[in-house]
C-alpha cells in the first residue's frame, strides 16, 4: 500500500501515526526527511525515492508493497505527486492493483489561490511556464483565453520576466504573487499584473518558493476580428506571414491556425506593394 504524505512543515496526527506504521518511507532527501523523523521520534527505515531514480526505484518500492509492506511517499516540500515524479509510482501502483490513499498536506497552488481573492470557482493549474521567454510567451498565449483563474508556479529569479510577460499578454486583469505559503515568511502581494511586473522590476526577484495566480478574462480581453486584423496589419509590415501569426496568436490567445489563415488572407490582399514581411520570402 502506498501513502503519499504531505508538506513536513503542516503534519498531521495521522500523517504521524503513518509513517510510524510504515514498513518504509520512500522521500526526495533522506537528511530532510530524517530531520522530520528526527522531531517526532520516528525511526521507520527511509529509502530515497526522486526524479534521477525514480525508474530504477518504483519496481524495488512495487515489489514490497505488493508482498504486503506499506510504503510511506514524503515530498520535501507541498503536495506529493504536484510537480514531482510521484505520480508515475502511484500510476504503476493503480496499474498492479496496489492500493493508494492520500494524506494531504499544506498545496501551494490551492493556498495561494485561496489567498488571492480571485475566483475560485474555476481554475486552472499550469504548474511552470517555460525557460525561454518565446515559448513562455506562446504558453501565456494559449492560455489567454481559458475561462478560468490561472495559477503557476515559477522561480524567484524569473519572476520579474514572467510577470513583464504577462503583463503586456494579459493586460491589467487582477493578479497575486504568494511566496513561501503556510512558512514563516508567509506573503501575498495583490493588485493589477503591470504593478506586480513593475513591482518585481524595481524590487529584483524574492526568495523563496513562488506561486502567480491571475484572474479570469473578461469581456474586454477577448480580441474581436478588427483588433487581430490591426495587429496582424501591424505584424505584416514588419515580419514574415507565419512569424506575424505566431505574434499575434500569442498575444491575442486565438487559434494559431485560424490566426495564420487570416494573415495570408491579409498578405493577399496588401499585394506586392503591401506588407513589406507579408510574405514567407520576407524573412530576413
Amino acid at each position: 500500500m502506498a501513502t503519499p504524505i504531505g508538506n513536513a512543515a503542516d503534519i498531521t496526527l495521522r500523517a504521524l501515526d503513518t509513517l510510524r506504521a510504515a514498513g518504509a518511507v520512500a522521500c526526495e532527501d533522506t537528511r530532510v526527511t530524517g530531520k522530520l523523523m528526527g522531531i517526532h521520534g520516528i525511526d521507520t527505515p527511509l529509502v530515497s525515492y526522486h526524479e534521477h531514480n525514480a525508474a530504477r526505484m518504483r519496481p524495488v518500492l512495487i515489489g514490497r508493497m505488493k508482498a504486503g509492506e506499506a510504503i510511506a511517499l514524503v515530498t520535501d516540500a507541498g503536495t506529493p505527486l504536484v510537480s514531482d515524479p510521484g505520480y508515475k509510482l502511484v500510476r504503476e501502483c493503480v496499474a498492479e492493483g496496489v492500493e493508494v490513499t492520500t494524506l494531504p498536506g499544506a498545496s501551494a497552488p490551492l493556498a495561494a489561490l485561496v489567498l488571492s481573492g480571485l475566483p475560485t470557482d474555476r481554475f486552472l493549474f499550469a504548474g511552470f511556464l517555460p525557460n525561454r521567454q518565446t515559448a513562455r510567451r506562446a504558453a501565456i498565449g494559449e492560455l489567454k483565453g481559458v475561462p478560468a483563474t490561472l495559477v503557476f508556479f515559477e522561480s524567484p529569479q524569473r519572476l520579474p520576466e514572467s510577470l513583464a510577460d504577462m503583463a503586456e499578454l494579459l493586460g491589467p486583469r487582477e493578479g497575486a504573487v504568494a511566496r513561501e505559503l503556510t512558512k514563516l515568511y508567509e506573503e501575498v502581494r495583490r493588485g493589477p499584473l503591470p504593478g506586480l511586473a513593475a513591482h518585481y522590476a524595481e524590487a529584483g526577484p524574492p526568495r523563496g518558493e513562488v506561486v502567480v495566480v491571475i484572474g479570469p478574462p473578461g469581456a474586454e480581453d477577448t480580441p474581436g476580428e478588427a483588433d487581430v486584423d490591426a495587429l496582424l496589419r501591424e505584424a505584416l509590415s514588419r515580419l514574415s506571414v507565419r512569424d506575424a501569426a505566431a505574434d499575434v496568436a500569442a498575444r491575442t490567445g486565438q487559434p494559431k491556425r485560424e490566426v495564420y489563415a487570416r494573415a495570408l488572407e491579409l498578405a493577399r490582399d496588401a499585394g506586392p506593394g503591401g506588407a513589406s514581411g507579408g510574405g514567407e520570402g520576407g524573412r530576413r
